[in-house]
């Protein structure tokens, strides 16, 4: 039986000191080959050549560096770029770039699909397979600073900002995302500050208390509606989390940190969470929690049964929650030509929850009201 090789790719620093202990190496040596991987985008042990040959065939005999392969990739007109991932089993993740004037935004995936089936996400409608290990999660880093050098157009540090908001909810990875953020934040390989790493979460409370001991990168939650009933039908995650207890959480997430806030993002429904009585219970869910919302227009897909709110409606929601002090923005739509925009990610995934095919025999159903339940 063969035994597959470490992929150094995904080791963070802590990981890489480990590795060159059990070589009989000095810990000095994970600071090299992070910065090997990460800052130069060495691929090839054998191109090592700061290290002695023997250690090299050392490591080439248990080890490898293997970037994920990209099956496809896009641009958008305003500049978004978008990256299909194929992984070693066959499956893709999608992994999406949104440069503005002073920053450039990473959106990166934590899953094969996802679990939670968020009604208005194309992403879950998918279904889903499995976590992504670290290697694939900070793979989609490394191929996006190695698509985005100099010699693409861009200067050596296109991406100032990751967000861990593509496929997938990243707390139901947690190890492997840790990692993967610990390498976005090392200095040896990304050098990203702690407030421009973002996890965006769906509320999974217990992960996110263990998230604020870990790590202290920003937080964003998907809030999408002001109160149980609504959130229960777009976030099912609310049925075990509820408002209460994941406002508890936010509450008290930064209370150390006076200066920073947790994001609330709200995805806009026309004639769902859009109507002013919406706003003025997303106000009483916000009174004492130092959050900032951001206003997401709706981004459509095939099957779904919403509508994006019509800017004036848009407008309105966010000037009702600013006069009531609460910081707000509404999000620009970006690299939705190329289904790259919030909620649109879906790669392909071989879903074991058979989400897929139970929907399109809800769909049958609907489209034949003469077929029976099954």
């Amino acid at each position: 039986m063969t035994v597959a090789k470490i992929n150094l790719l995904g080791l963070d620093y802590q990981a890489m000191q480990d590795f060159f202990k059990t070589l009989g190496e000095k810990s000095y040596r994970a600071e090299q080959m992070l910065k090997a991987i990460h800052f130069h985008g060495v691929r090839d042990i054998e191109k090592l050549t700061t290290f002695s040959k023997p250690l090299r065939e050392k490591m080439a005999a248990i080890a490898d560096i293997r970037p994920p392969d990209v099956a496809f990739e896009s641009t958008a007109p305003d500049g978004t770029h978008k990256w299909v991932i194929r992984l070693s089993d066959g499956n893709c993740i999608e992994t999406v770039f949104i440069p503005e004037t002073k920053r450039g935004t990473l959106c990166v995936s934590s899953q094969v699909g996802c679990v939670l089936n968020c009604d208005f996400c194309s992403t879950g409608k998918q279904g889903f397979s499995r976590n992504l290990d670290a290697a694939e999660i900070i793979g989609q880093v490394w191929v996006a600073a190695r698509a985005l050098s100099r010699e693409n157009g861009y200067h050596d540090h296109a991406i100032t900002n990751i967000v861990m908001m593509g496929m997938g909810e990243p707390l139901l990875n947690f190890d492997n995302v840790i990692s993967s953020m610990n390498i976005m934040l090392d200095d040896f390989c990304y050098g990203l500050s702690k407030r421009r790493v973002t996890l965006s979460t769906a509320g999974v409370v217990p992960k996110m208390l263990e998230l604020r001991e870990k790590s202290d990168v920003a937080l964003a939650v998907s809030l999408h509606a002001p109160n149980d009933e609504l959130r229960d039908i777009l976030v099912p995650i609310n049925k075990k989390y509820p408002l209460k207890e994941l406002m508890r959480v936010c509450r008290d997430y930064f209370k150390d940190e006076k200066r920073r806030y947790v994001t609330m993002e709200y995805v806009m429904l026309a004639g769902v969470n859009d109507q002013p009585i919406h706003a003025k219970q997303l106000i009483a869910l916000l009174r004492d929690i130092p959050a900032k919302v951001n206003l997401i227009p709706f981004n459509p897909f095939p099957e779904t049964i919403y509508k994006r709110s019509d800017m004036d409606t848009i407008d309105r929601f966010r000037l009702t929650l600013m006069d009531a002090g609460i910081n707000c923005l509404t999000r620009k739509t970006r690299g939705e030509e190329i289904d790259a925009a919030c909620g649109q990610l879906v790669g392909e995934v071989q879903d074991r929850t058979q989400r897929v095919a139970r929907l399109a025999k809800k769909n049958q159903r609907r489209a034949d009201p003469r077929q029976k339940e099954a």
